[in-house]
């Protein structure tokens, strides 16, 4: 069967990989603005399940897995930056402080659809202002959630997380290797 990743995310491709070489990449043209939730985590499952659908709907053959990952401090949502300005103000409000990061899942197989939100605690310890000078101007925020890539410059920002640390990086493996094999994709 064939199994479609429906995101264009370098570091999904990355992890998708540590379950299965034999995957395609197809990304949706979902307008993610007009999408709404109660709260974060809701927020993210359900603009993976919008990504994911339209995918499937693409290729209804296929088993197709969607993902979103949102940064959570205390219900605001952050997503990507809108630039750089916008960065070093979430950098700002992380540090410190824990937050949390959730990242919703849809994979769809014929008529069956599974999806769920992973949720990884994240612990930022206090960050001065030219570190997230020197951070923002490195360009590693500018298409992370949140702002920070914790497999890359902000993992020395990181004091703890509380979950799996796939997940922050926007793929949570082994849950997404379960429900892989549960619906016996795998």
């Amino acid at each position: 069967m064939e199994i479609i990743l429906a995101s264009a995310s370098p570091r999904r491709k990355e992890l998708m990989a540590l379950i299965t070489g034999d995957y395609t990449v197809c990304t949706s043209d979902v307008e993610e603005r007009g999408i709404t939730a109660d709260t974060p985590a809701l927020l993210a499952e359900k603009l993976a399940c919008a990504k994911c659908a339209a995918v499937h709907a693409a290729y209804p053959d296929a088993a197709v897995i969607g993902c979103d990952t949102v940064v959570d401090v205390d219900g605001e949502v952050y997503g990507k930056p809108r630039d750089d300005e916008d960065a070093k103000r979430m950098l700002r409000t992380l540090s410190g402080r824990s937050h949390r990061v959730h990242t919703g899942v849809c994979v769809m197989c014929g008529q069956e659809c599974r999806s769920f939100a992973e949720t990884t605690k994240v612990v930022f310890a206090p960050l001065g202002d030219e570190e997230i000078e020197a951070y923002v101007k490195s360009g590693d925020p500018r298409d992370k959630a949140g702002a920070y890539g914790i497999q890359s410059g902000a993992a020395r920002f990181v004091t703890g997380i509380e979950g799996c640390y796939f997940n922050v990086m926007g793929f949570p493996v082994s849950r997404v290797y379960a429900v892989l094999r549960e619906m016996g994709i795998l």
